[in-house]
């Protein structure tokens, strides 16, 4: 079968095309032929060698998430699976594959009115979206900022703030035709990457999502309200200063706190469950999957660049 392969760290230059063999799904897994697969930022992030330090070698399989259909099943697994359209999580790689594996409680039977391509958008974003605001303890009436709102997370904080009953839902974007993009998904101001709002934006905020972390995350602490919460859920940017953590303690008697956020400390039921919501609330077009571009499997070095200049709104989708 056909499978993206780093095999260089670095550029997405490093990406290749190999031949493998069709994987045979273990006890509790099942074997995806896959239809759509997601390239998020976490893939090339890994690409670039950032993360060999923690296990991660050339050779790598990127993907973490897929859709399509189940065409065998591991021991210890339902045979009816086999046949039905899924989504599934591979976990921090083995997506960008013809035939994915996947462990059976990290999959979730798809809606007809859904399709693969916008399973695969919302699929981890949605969720780390979800949980991060709660992780924040949003609550309606309250005014939200979501830092970096052009990828697949910001989209989707941003609708699900707005659902929620956000009186603001701030975004930094780096252009006002994203901005009007963002509007038009629940946006109410838009801002620039250093969050100015050229006089119009709110002068706090109770909760921020940021996705972006890098140099510039704790400048954003000063644009917290009393008791505002900021909640990293990625690291697009790159880590923040060592330091960060002094402009908190500068601003003590405001009470403001920081957290990072990860899926991986939600148990997966809760994390199926907020899933299967989201999936059946886009089927009924009650919210957005936002796909930039549809491109083949052996197209994932152009994807990874359009990803690393910026130029993505919303989710990459690989169709093998």
């Amino acid at each position: 079968m056909k499978a993206i392969s780093i095999q260089t760290f670095g550029s997405p230059d490093g990406l290749a095309v190999v031949d493998l063999p069709v994987p045979a799904p273990a006890a509790g897994q099942v074997l995806i032929a896959t239809e759509a697969v997601g390239v998020g930022g976490l893939d090339t992030v890994i690409r670039s060698g950032a993360l060999a330090a923690y296990g991660f070698k050339e050779g790598h399989i990127p993907g973490s998430e897929v859709a399509g259909t189940v065409a065998a099943v591991g021991d210890g697994v339902d045979a009816s699976w086999i046949g039905r359209r899924v989504w599934g999580f591979t976990g921090t790689g083995g997506g960008c594959v013809e035939q994915a594996v996947a462990p059976v409680e990290q999959v979730l039977p798809l809606p007809d009115s859904l399709s693969a391509a916008a399973a695969v958008t919302l699929g981890s974003a949605g969720a780390v979206a979800h949980f991060g605001l709660r992780h924040a303890r949003f609550a309606p009436g309250e005014a939200v900022l979501v830092r970096g709102a052009a990828g697949g997370i910001g989209i989707m904080a941003v609708q699900l703030a707005a659902r929620g009953g956000a009186a603001v839902v701030a975004v930094t974007t780096s252009s006002s035709e994203r901005g009007e993009r963002l509007r038009r998904l629940g946006a109410t101001h838009v801002l620039d990457r250093s969050g100015d709002g050229g006089g119009k934006a709110p002068a706090g905020y109770d909760v921020i999502i940021d996705v972006v972390a890098g140099g510039d995350m704790p400048s954003f602490f000063d644009r917290l309200n009393p008791n505002g919460r900021m909640v990293a859920v990625g690291a697009v940017a790159g880590q923040p200063p060592a330091d960060f953590g002094t402009r908190i303690m500068a601003a003590f008697q405001k009470s403001m706190s920081f957290a990072a956020f990860s899926a991986a400390t939600v148990a997966p039921a809760d994390l199926g469950a907020v899933r299967s919501e989201q999936f059946g609330a886009a089927g009924r077009g009650e919210i957005e999957a936002v796909v930039h571009e549809l491109l083949p499997l052996d197209e994932a070095a152009s994807a990874h660049r359009k990803m690393d200049a910026g130029e993505v709104f919303g989710r990459i989708v690989l169709t093998p």
